[in-house]
């Protein structure tokens, strides 16, 4: 039987190994389709010992026979997007219409992004976001205020010389002279580079609503492929550390077309403890378990290589992403990272000017002076990355699973141990 529509979100701050987890769920459907977010995430997938690291493209390309679908919702970067598939060609992976197709409506990132990124960030001087600079929120702003440029206009080389040369010249009056020369603001060399990587793309392009409507009809079952996090959602996130677009379930709604009566469950990821990237609040952060997972060479972003801050399990978190996303299943990955830690802590509140909270403030500021109250939980002393049934794992990690199952109201479904596709069981 077919899974049904299935909706996949990171339910902490992004990170948590969403790519292999989607990998494993891929198999029970037809349609891969990524719906927010650009080349800012790093979906790392390991099969057979070989590494595949995604920024657009979804991991389902990796299953013959899936068709992964980029639709409206995707900023597109389309040099990166050219380089990732002739890179997968490169590896053997056949990347073409019957397998990639990217949505003529889909906002393109474009190298003055990246220079409007940059400046932004360096601008902030102390208070930075932490952005990976790769001009995902300049994109965003432009769909924004209408001056976006989509894909659909990589068919109209003249049209889009003129698209650019009109946004650039607004660009102008707003930045700082000394940027007027960057070759990012010049638009013919623009224009060439992404005619370039048109080259790659424009066989894809398609009207991606229709489409996925049409294989709907035909009750095809789909994955919608989230990137980062509950937390980094432009709206429920801990604003302004956050991205540019919506991460939670509903957002896989608005960014495909296909509407929330057509879906069917929400399946939250998140790992067995805490980890963020970047700047902002993080009441669990514990330097003890940073050491430590950094010690074991673990905790190192995908797209930037940054070493990410580490913490204990925030089920405060936890539960405001159930809630916000509708989880009704859960997998939990990176159980092993806990290997040998004598006494694990779950936050099951905050303390915060004399309250007890049982979800987190919606201001960041706030949050940074919320106080963590633990419960503790015995650990387990033997690794634990080469079990492969539920049944064999130590019962101190089962007894901690379930509490992370009860926390957040949702299924516990899959356990992972480790980065290779089968170092994943089902939780029976």
């Amino acid at each position: 039987t077919a899974m049904p529509n299935t909706i996949i979100v990171g339910a902490q701050w992004g990170d948590e190994g969403k790519g292999k987890i989607i990998d494993v769920l891929t198999e029970g459907v037809d349609l891969v389709v990524r719906s927010q977010g650009g080349n800012n995430a790093g979906h790392t997938v390991i099969v057979g010992g070989d590494k595949y690291i995604l920024h657009l493209i979804p991991s389902g390309i990796l299953h013959p026979g899936k068709l992964c679908v980029l639709s409206h919702g995707v900023v597109l970067d389309p040099t990166g997007l050219a380089k990732e598939i002739l890179g997968l060609r490169q590896r053997g992976i056949p990347v073409g219409p019957e397998n990639l197709r990217v949505s003529d409506s889909a906002h393109l990132v474009l190298p003055y992004h990246r220079l409007l990124d940059e400046f932004n960030e360096d601008a902030r001087g102390d208070d930075k976001i932490g952005t990976t600079k790769r001009g995902i929120g300049p994109a965003y702003s432009d769909k924004a205020t209408r001056v976006g440029i989509r894909t659909g206009d990589l068919r109209h080389p003249e049209l889009l010389r003129e698209k650019l040369r009109t946004r650039l010249s607004l660009l102008r009056q707003t930045l700082p002279a000394h940027l007027h020369t960057d070759p990012r603001m010049d638009h013919e060399a623009v224009l060439a580079e992404v005619l370039a990587a048109a080259e790659h793309i424009l066989p894809l392009l398609d009207g991606t609503v229709a489409l996925l409507h049409r294989h709907l009809a035909t009750g095809a079952s789909l994955l919608f492929e989230g990137a980062q996090g509950t937390f980094l959602d432009l709206d429920c996130g801990t604003y302004p550390f956050v991205t540019s677009s919506n991460t939670i379930s509903s957002g896989a709604c608005t960014g495909s077309g296909v509407p929330p009566t057509l879906i069917d469950s929400v399946y939250g990821v998140v790992k067995a403890y805490t980890t963020r990237v970047g700047g902002g609040p993080f009441p669990t952060e514990d330097d003890f378990l940073s050491d430590r997972l950094h010690a074991m060479g673990r905790e190192y972003g995908a797209t930037t290589g940054r070493a990410r801050r580490c913490g204990w399990f925030d089920a405060v978190a936890g539960r405001y992403a159930s809630l916000v996303n509708g989880l009704d299943r859960i997998a939990v990955t990176n159980l092993d990272g806990l290997d040998g830690v004598p006494t694990l802590k779950i936050c099951t509140a905050y303390h915060f000017h004399g309250q007890t909270l049982d979800l987190p403030p919606t201001d960041a500021a706030d949050l940074a002076h919320c106080q963590p109250v633990y419960e503790e939980l015995p650990g387990w002393s033997e690794p634990i990355h080469t079990v492969t049934t539920y049944a064999q794992l130590p019962q101190n990690a089962r007894h901690y699973l379930e509490r992370l199952s009860q926390l957040l109201n949702a299924k516990l479904h899959l356990v992972s141990v480790g980065p290779d596709r089968a170092q994943t069981m089902q939780a029976e």
